[in-house]
């Protein structure tokens, strides 16, 4: 006949450490690092409540897209409209204009600046003259700390068809005064070149550090094997910086759609409005200077859901051809 033996746990073991043996690994690690580095985890609090207030919480009154909005009954005390909002948006006059100028206004500014700030920034690695290095990277870096409206006022009297510099510029060669500003084929040339000017040096600072995390150990064998300076930046440095290019590059397509509202709207006049209205333009003036409070957010809405899906595609492709993505 067997005997039934009771299994004692072993000498000193308390009800709190038999639980802690009993959890799984992943919340032992969790609770292991939680009270190794508890004060990197409190430095967290203050970012994530921020987030939470401002970011998540305020995403909740997207819901004002599906209804009517009453300024008396509230945002949730609306009556609501279902797809009303977003139908008239799409057959609206202006809607494939809105999204072509959009669209191609983006496009063009990430072609002209992804490239020029990867190209600055190795041209910046290879100088080895020190003062000259910093005395390009402070020129160069110094635009991005002027506001967008000192750059569009200053973009303004520059082009000025009887003061600009560029006038008088073509004026001593004979050639007529040009209203750039009134003409639209200028815009999207003026809009882009300008933040080009702007934030190529802020851009280059960041493949710049990424270059410096290169090990010199691949260029000295490279030199070793004969490689010029050329090849070097051709199988060392792009390889080197293609990760961080790649990243840069998905959440510039990921904001396609979101290009910035201030120097569209101050570049914008009555001449060029053909091409210089874009989806933000657009809301802002449907918003807030027609008061249409559901349109707007119904527009906005559209317009956040072409991004991720833009943003989702573009890191999958990434990730496909390269192996670098947002996410791993």
């Amino acid at each position: 006949m067997a005997t039934l033996t009771t299994v004692r746990p072993p000498a000193g073991e308390t009800p709190v450490r038999r639980r802690r043996r009993r959890e799984r690994p992943g919340v032992r690690g969790l609770r292991r690092s939680l009270r190794r580095h508890w004060t990197l985890y409190l430095l967290m609090v203050v970012p994530l409540v921020w987030f939470v207030i401002f970011k998540y919480i305020p995403m909740s009154n997207a819901v004002l897209a599906f209804k009517s909005f009453n300024v008396i009954k509230g945002i949730w005390g609306s009556p609501w409209v279902g797809w009303q909002n977003f139908d008239l948006f799409f057959h609206n006059p202006v809607f494939w204009t809105l999204v072509k100028n959009t669209f191609v206004l983006s496009v063009y500014t990430v072609a002209a600046s992804f490239p020029i700030a990867i190209i600055l920034a190795l041209a910046l690695n290879e100088i080895r003259n020190g003062v000259f290095k910093r005395s390009v990277q402070m020129v160069t870096y110094a635009p991005y700390f002027i506001s967008t409206v000192v750059v569009v006022s200053m973009t303004i009297l520059v082009l000025s068809p009887r003061l600009g510099i560029v006038n008088e510029g073509l004026g001593f060669f004979g050639v007529p005064s040009i209203d750039f500003l009134g003409n639209p084929e200028y815009f999207r040339h003026i809009y882009v070149w300008s933040d080009v000017w702007q934030t190529t040096g802020y851009s280059a600072v960041i493949y710049l550090a990424a270059l410096s995390g290169i090990d010199p150990a691949l260029h000295e064998s490279a030199k070793i094997d004969g490689a010029s300076r050329l090849q070097r930046i051709r199988h060392v440095d792009l390889p080197g910086i293609m990760p961080t290019a790649v990243i840069i590059l998905v959440l510039a397509v990921g904001n396609i759609m979101a290009i910035g509202f201030e120097k569209a709207f101050l570049l914008q006049n009555p001449l060029n409005l053909s091409e210089s209205e874009i989806i933000a333009t657009y809301v802002y003036k449907t918003g807030l200077l027609n008061a249409d409070f559901s349109g707007a957010t119904a527009i906005g809405l559209f317009n956040s859901v072409i991004n991720l899906a833009l943003l989702l595609m573009v890191n999958a492709i990434a990730k496909r051809i390269t192996g670098n993505g947002l996410w791993s």
